[in-house]
């Protein structure tokens, strides 16, 4: 016998090492088996398992189940990243912990071995995870991104790249950290709101004639200034457009310029230029041909080209210094309280500086034209679809990437430099020793660039460098393009569009056939997940008190609301009771002998509720394939959940236990042998979305009546596929008729407060002939489970009864003697005016255009549920009440 409860504590881990123990991760090796691949999103090696990944890898192994039941050769490829500026925090952090040594102390190859043995004990923190919630990775073809593997693709990249003019140096703005002295990426810099101050200068005119008034939140960058804009048509400035200011502290002239990224309508009109350190003016220079002066260092100091007073000081330092001297100058014209937007770098926290320096870039705009062509073309899609707009939006204004980062954490980037600064790019020390005595004519030295890759290099060449790449693999002969790649929204910039650009012209083949796009996981009240807040979900917690199986089943059965899901512990518990609810009907279907029959043939069956049960079956397994194709999770968990839960835990059981205990023998045998068949296909269906406790019912019913071929996995057993001619409409109407009786009959006594123990008789009215029978034949079942008397077939209008339609039927639940209808009158008129007061005051607030626009997104719709849920509810106590008023 089955256990009373299913205990996912002990059969999770189990389970899973079978699992993996058994190899059934693999993609099978049968030939014509059709390849379907997944290149998991490698999650950082510094990374612990957070509600986004829980989602985000249930997707995935969602999808690499069912696919694999299907028959494909499915390879769910996995890995993690190197993460280099996460990944040397974490070890910088440790080693100064461990006695104030910093990584310059230790030297580029001593640390960057202590990293390496930083992640041989700890850098698979997250892959386990992952296996407790299940993923079915192919874990013997795990990849990192600093692997041998991985690292020679790398540099073959970069260095054909940079051949063919596509990979270039140049000096450009980097967003810079100066914590952590480096270039980072737009993703990992952090937009915070922060009080400031707008400073107004006064930059007096060459000539001596007057002054023009600038504004700036950052005044120490005014030491780099080497213009002033002002917009063409601006009739103030038009005649001081080729003139010159003198620029304060710093004593040297600097032009007044037309632009037409000066805004008349803001502050004076007039714009102080700084090339080296704002984005907008470094384009404005580019222009104009601006000298661009650097004032800072790379700590974020005040440099050798400013005064002496400044050079040395910390960046907010020399902000003080500069108001105080503008201030002493009298040239302070104001000062201005502000909220403004400040970047911070998103690991470092310090406030990250546009600055200019020599970096590597990528020639994107180049890349990004097949990329660009081939979703237009449909070799990729998205879904759903409207992401396509964001990442065309983005591919059609792309900028050079930069690719280079001041680390020592990651792949160092192949370029040497000879003693007069020329560059050799070759993928070895050896080969560019080679083209350097080409050039020289002798042996010179060589210094190799002290930067590494920005990680996103490595990894957008992940799709095809994990298969093997730049060798010519069965894996990636085989698996190349993958089929779906499941992402968030947040990296298609980053890292679905470089994979879409170095796929193409690296494979000449897009890296993936369907991008998925899943949502973003927020709290139960819609706002966003933060340690701040302390609304952060641990999904390791989450698993530990409900099962894996039920955090699976909430993320998947959640996921097609668009960009969010709403995540509350309630709906997790709800769909832990789900699986308890299979377990039970699985313990009564034990209980009641059903057991696999030998050549049971589920078209032949006789008694009305098997042919439904089947038919439903039928219907269920269709909707699912296909959902689960489309990437429909939601619909698919939705569709098994009314499927388990209503239609076979609920009325299949209750319906067949009178045949379960009844005297005729042929149609007890053909139910019990009905209900084990649906059971099994059942936990098939189910088995991609809940895979422990459907594997632990497979394999302790595996030896209940006729030997099935499945005595092995439920994981590698093959996906139903049920003919549509399972499917009886006649017995579907049947069976629709008693269920809406029942259902109805129900709502009726629920919504009058009719109680419990009351047994009034079911009166049948305007009923066509066939549903007479149906009903008469049913009138036990009925009984039973609506709590009547008897059924009466009459066609007499009955004192004190409430009618109500099923099916074209009309039904007659008679229940003025058994409660106080002026009572109840009263009670649900109260109830209805409550709910008009709550509908016309929520509707009030949303038609209010300042809090919608004002309200946090989830206060607005929390409101608009409210409201719907409100009026919902109002209209059925409004059809009680009118029920009601007809009895008089």
């Amino acid at each position: 016998m089955l256990e009373k409860t299913f205990d996912p504590k002990t059969a999770e881990l189990r389970l899973y090492e079978a699992w993996e123990k058994s190899g059934a991760f693999a993609p099978t090796d049968e030939p014509a088996a059709e390849p379907f691949s997944i290149v998991i999103p490698p999650p950082n090696v510094t990374g612990s398992l957070h509600i986004g990944h829980a989602l985000n890898n249930t997707l995935q192994d969602v999808l690499i189940r069912f696919e694999r039941m299907r028959g494909k050769a499915a390879l769910w490829l996995p890995g993690t990243d190197h993460a280099g500026i996460a990944t040397q925090m974490v070890v910088e952090r440790q080693l100064a912990q461990g006695g104030n040594i910093g990584r310059r102390d230790m030297g580029r190859d001593a640390f960057v071995e202590k990293v390496w043995e930083w992640k041989a004990q700890s850098g698979g923190t997250i892959v386990n995870q992952l296996r407790r919630l299940g993923a079915s990775c192919d874990w013997s073809r795990e990849r990192f991104t600093l692997d041998e593997g991985l690292s020679a693709a790398v540099r073959k990249v970069f260095v054909k790249l940079h051949k063919e003019g596509l990979i270039y140096r140049d000096k450009r703005l980097v967003n810079w950290d100066p914590h952590f002295q480096t270039a980072i990426s737009d993703l990992e810099v952090e937009q915070r709101e922060v009080d400031g101050h707008y400073w107004h200068f006064a930059y007096p005119l060459e000539d001596g004639s007057g002054e023009i008034v600038v504004a700036t939140t950052r005044p120490e960058t005014m030491l780099g200034d080497t213009a002033v804009a002002v917009h063409p048509t601006d009739e103030r400035y038009k005649a001081l457009i080729g003139k010159a200011v003198r620029l304060p502290i710093v004593n040297r002239p600097v032009p007044i310029i037309a632009d037409e990224y000066a805004d008349p309508e803001k502050g004076s009109g007039a714009v102080k230029i700084t090339p080296a350190h704002d984005f907008n003016d470094f384009t404005v220079g580019k222009r104009h041909n601006l000298p661009m002066i650097n004032v800072l260092d790379d700590y974020g100091r005040i440099n050798e080209n400013a005064p002496a007073e400044y050079r040395g000081l910390d960046r907010f330092a020399a902000r003080k210094k500069v108001v105080e001297t503008f201030e002493q100058l009298g040239l302070l014209r104001g000062i201005e309280k502000t909220r403004h937007v400040v970047p911070h770098g998103d690991r470092s926290g310090v406030v990250v500086e546009p600055y200019l320096t020599d970096q590597w870039y990528v020639a994107a705009d180049v890349l990004a034209k097949p990329a660009i062509a081939a979703v237009e073309n449909g070799d990729t899609v998205f879904v759903p679809k409207h992401w396509e707009k964001t990442y065309f939006e983005w591919m059609r204004n792309i900028q050079p990437w930069c690719v280079s980062r001041q680390l020592w954490w990651g792949h160092r980037i192949p370029a040497w430099f000879g003693p007069d600064g020329r560059i050799f790019v070759e993928e070895t020390e050896e080969e560019a020793r080679a083209k350097a005595r080409e050039h020289y004519g002798r042996d010179e030295p060589l210094r190799q660039d002290e930067d590494v890759l920005d990680t996103w290099f490595s990894s957008a060449l992940w799709p095809f460098s994990t298969l093997g790449w730049p060798e010519k693999t069965e894996d990636l002969a085989r698996f190349y393009p993958t089929h779906t790649l499941i992402t968030g929204f947040d990296i298609i910039f980053f890292w679905v569009a470089r994979m879409m650009m170095q796929g193409l012209h690296f494979m000449e083949d897009v890296p993936f056939k369907r991008i998925f796009i899943n949502a973003l996981v927020r709290d139960a009240s819609g706002a966003k997940m933060s340690k701040s807040k302390g609304n952060v979900m641990d999904p390791l917690n989450l698993v530990d008190r409900y099962g894996a199986d039920a955090l699976r089943f909430t993320l998947t059965a959640m996921s097609g609301q668009a960009r969010d899901i709403k995540l509350s512990e309630q709906r997790i518990e709800g769909y832990r009771n789900f699986g308890t609810k299979l377990w039970n009907a699985a313990r009564f279907a034990q209980m009641n002998g059903c057991a696999r029959a030998e050549g049971f043939d589920p078209a032949a069956c006789k008694v009305t509720l098997n042919r439904w049960i089947v038919g439903e079956t039928a219907r269920t397994a269709r909707a699912v394939t296909q959902a689960l194709a489309d990437c429909s999770f939601d619909e698919a968990a939705n569709a098994l959940y009314r499927f388990i839960w209503n239609q076979f835990c609920d009325w299949y059981v209750e319906f067949a236990k009178p045949l379960l205990t009844g005297e005729d023998e042929a149609a007890k045998a053909e139910t019990q042998a009905t209900a084990a068949w649906v059971l099994d296909q059942a936990l098939l269906l189910l088995h991609p979305v809940m895979p422990f406790i459907t594997e632990e019912l497979w394999a302790q019913t595996a030896e209940q009546g006729a030997p099935r071929a499945h005595r092995d996995f439920l994981m590698t057993a093959r996906w139903p596929d049920l003919p549509e001619s399972l499917v009886d409409p006649a017995a579907d109407a049947e069976i629709a008729l008693i269920i809406a009786a029942i259902t109805e009959g129900r709502s009726v006594r629920q919504g009058l407060n009719v109680p419990p123990a009351a047994q009034p008789p079911l009166i049948v009215r305007d009923a066509t002939e066939a549903q007479t029978t149906v009903l008469r034949d049913a009138a036990p079942l009925i009984r039973r489970l609506l709590r009547v008397s008897e059924l009466l077939f009459s066609a007499q209008d009955v004192e004190g009864g409430i009618p109500f339609v099923v099916e074209g039927a009309t039904l007659v639940l008679p229940v003025k003697e058994h409660i106080d209808i002026a009572a109840e009158r009263a009670r649900l008129a109260k109830d209805v005016g409550a709910l008009s007061a709550d509908i016309e005051r929520t509707a009030k607030k949303l038609g209010n255009p300042d809090f919608v626009s004002r309200a946090p997104e989830e206060v607005v719709e929390e409101n608009r549920e409210r409201l719907a849920e409100a009026e919902a509810a109002k209209a059925k106590l409004e059809d009680a009440l009118a029920r009601l008023q007809a009895v008089g």
